[in-house]
């Protein structure tokens, strides 16, 4: 894992999902999992967020949040999209209401496949989300950005 300069702050949207992931997701904040081990912190603000976690997809109602939550957070920032549903739209990508996944609104950097992801899934993505991120900062920093 990169050397992290600070804690990361993750803000989790449920896009259109079954719930599926979304508890998947709440199980990695539990000690038995302890996604903040690796310094993450979860918030309800994108405003202070540096990681979007993303389930489910994205369909015509939800579009506008999740461009709103994106604008919002601070550069650097990384999206992270969680199961098959925020990966490619999943089994509703057909639907006649569904865009698809969430590479559809928004750049995604990690993607955690699965039906529903697994928590140490989810964690391998965080983690990757986290390297991703410093990665950015990094470059941010030599273009003369000012958070570091």
């Amino acid at each position: 894992m990169a050397k992290v300069s600070k804690s990361p702050w993750m803000l989790h949207y449920d896009g259109s999902s079954c719930n599926g992931c979304d508890i998947e997701v709440l199980a990695c904040l539990t000690p038995v999992y302890d996604v903040e081990r690796f310094g993450v912190l979860n918030t309800g603000n994108p405003k202070h967020a540096d990681i979007l976690l993303i389930t489910g997809g994205i369909n015509t109602q939800n579009k506008p949040v999740v461009e709103q939550l994106y604008s919002q957070m601070p550069e650097p920032k990384v999206v992270c999209a969680v199961g098959i549903c925020a990966c490619n739209g999943g089994v509703f990508k057909d639907c006649y209401n569904i865009i698809g996944g969430v590479d559809k609104v928004l750049p995604v950097d990690v993607y955690v496949p699965g039906c529903a992801a697994r928590p140490n899934a989810i964690i391998d993505g965080v983690v990757k989300a986290v390297a991703v991120l410093e990665e950015k900062r990094k470059k941010f920093k030599k273009e003369g950005g000012e958070k570091a």
